[in-house]
């Protein structure tokens, strides 16, 4: 894998993994069609290089977010800066439960990672799911927004939220996508749903790294990858940035729906590409 291969897959990276438009179906059917070339344990040190982008991405935008998370949890043991002040008004150290019980439902698909990891070369799978991909956005901008935010915000709609995180488990479906209007349909704000789904997306993105380095010291891989890797982190971080102020700002408009005439397009382009090549 060449450098520029990796700035380019790093960029993809960082716009789809934000954007509503999947980055692992991208990513798969770039490196499919143009045939890069890297062992299957490089391409996963690859991928927790590019991840570790997103979520350097994350971290520098709702870092303000994290810092008040972490304020409010000690408060609620009486430590810290907030210590003693009433309970009632701790609504971050509430996201973070919310995002805790967001998260549990993850776990039943970790079983199915391996079956999952082998629809990535399939490119007409992956090419139909950013078809529905599409649906799914499109649907959300036809919902009534709700007005539900972090203090009103029940258990029954961050589990909700997380079992549909599960389902972007499958390439090609986006999991802004669908955790953004699984939040809408349960009634959050439009801007409070693409919130919650980005921090959500925090732990996610660790703990799928996580297993991800794991894999790819098991299978092997040269660290004359690295150069290449870094680059492709850089410019997933500064793609990364750009993806999420876009869709703060689509969604405050209540425009997402704007992006399933590009995953229709994408996915009907990646079915004729690989029919052809």
């Amino acid at each position: 894998m060449t450098i520029w291969n990796a700035i380019v897959l790093g960029l993809v990276h960082g716009l789809t993994e934000f954007l509503p438009v999947s980055s692992s179906g991208h990513l798969s059917v770039i490196s499919n069609l143009f045939d890069v070339k890297s062992s299957e344990g490089e391409y996963m040190f690859f991928t927790v290089l590019l991840n570790l982008g997103s979520l350097l991405a994350l971290v520098l935008l709702y870092w303000q977010d994290i810092k008040r998370m972490a304020i409010e949890l000690l408060a609620l043991v009486n430590l810290g800066p907030m210590a003693g002040v009433n309970r009632e008004r701790y609504p971050s150290a509430r996201m973070f439960f919310m995002l805790l019980v967001a998260i549990v439902p993850l776990f039943f698909i970790l079983p199915l990672r391996k079956m999952l990891s082998t629809l990535y070369f399939n490119n007409i799978f992956i090419a139909v799911a950013l078809i529905l991909t599409g649906c799914i956005l499109f649907v959300s901008d036809k919902m009534k927004e709700g007005n539900k935010a972090g203090g009103s915000m029940t258990v029954l709609d961050a589990v909700i939220i997380g079992l549909c995180q599960c389902a972007s488990a499958v390439p090609g479906l986006s999991r802004t996508a669908t955790t953004v209007t699984a939040g809408i349909a349960t009634g959050l704000k439009r801007t409070y749903a693409v919130r919650f789904s980005f921090l959500l997306s925090i732990p996610v993105l660790l703990g799928m790294n996580i297993l991800n380095l794991v894999d790819a010291i098991k299978l092997g891989f040269n660290f004359s990858i690295l150069p290449a890797g870094l680059a492709g982190m850089l410019a997933a971080m500064l793609a990364g940035i750009a993806a999420i102020l876009t869709v703060r700002y689509t969604a405050q408009k209540g425009k997402l729906g704007g992006f399933a005439y590009y995953c229709w397009v994408m996915g009907v382009l990646a079915i004729i590409l690989t029919l052809i090549f």
